[in-house]
């Protein structure tokens, strides 16, 4: 399956809302400052609905899909609801596949060269170099070295002030979560902050 979107998107935002309302309209203020890779968390309450509902309002103008995906079922409900890649923290054969099955995106988290190897063997489309920030962009060049074919998008310890450093290294694609979509914002109905902070990842040259 192709990955031109993903490559385009450049930044995936990962949204862990605690409430769907919550979710609808930090994914709004994300939009709004240029960042339109939504990446809706399962700790998200009730994130199909949420994929769901930003799917019908903005159709091709995001690239939505559902995270931290560890059960079957999540990556079933998930396409159903529209969500056009699927991503979990970790590599396990038989969720792998079943998130294959989808016949959607698939990105799976490894840390370690034997996981990286573990994914690319179950038929992960991406390995979710996860959490990025304990190496750097300097763990990530190293991977390449083994793995130079195979397409890493690091997570954790993204920012804008680093990201390039990140795509210097071989990264497909990043993804960016508290440090874009802080906790503090969401509990707070910040959604000005965020998009501020969305404008960051755009102004940088390699958001959306």
């Amino acid at each position: 399956m192709s990955l031109d979107r993903l490559k385009s998107t450049r930044v995936l935002a990962v949204l862990r809302a605690p409430s769907p309302d919550s979710a609808l309209r930090a994914a709004d203020a994300l939009v709004d400052g240029g960042v339109t890779g939504l990446e809706i968390t399962f700790s998200t309450p009730d994130a199909p609905a949420v994929i769901r509902a930003l799917d019908e309002k903005y159709g091709d103008r995001i690239y939505v899909g559902a995270g931290t995906v560890t059960t079957q079922e999540q990556a079933t409900r998930a396409a159903e609801a529209g969500a056009k890649f699927l991503v979990s923290p970790g590599t396990r054969e038989n969720l792998t596949r079943a998130m294959k099955d989808t016949g959607l995106i698939v990105m799976t988290g490894a840390l370690s060269p034997s996981e990286v190897m573990a994914a690319v063997e179950y038929g992960t489309d991406v390995v979710k170099i996860f959490p990025a920030s304990l190496g750097g962009p300097a763990f990530l060049t190293a991977l390449r070295g083994p793995f130079p074919t195979v397409p890493l998008m690091p997570t954790g310890g993204v920012s804008p002030e680093n990201i390039g450093e990140w795509f210097a290294a071989g990264a497909i694609a990043v993804g960016a979560g508290s440090d874009l979509v802080s906790s503090a914002a969401l509990t707070a109905g910040d959604w000005a902050a965020i998009t501020r902070r969305a404008e960051a990842y755009a102004a940088s040259g390699v958001g959306a």
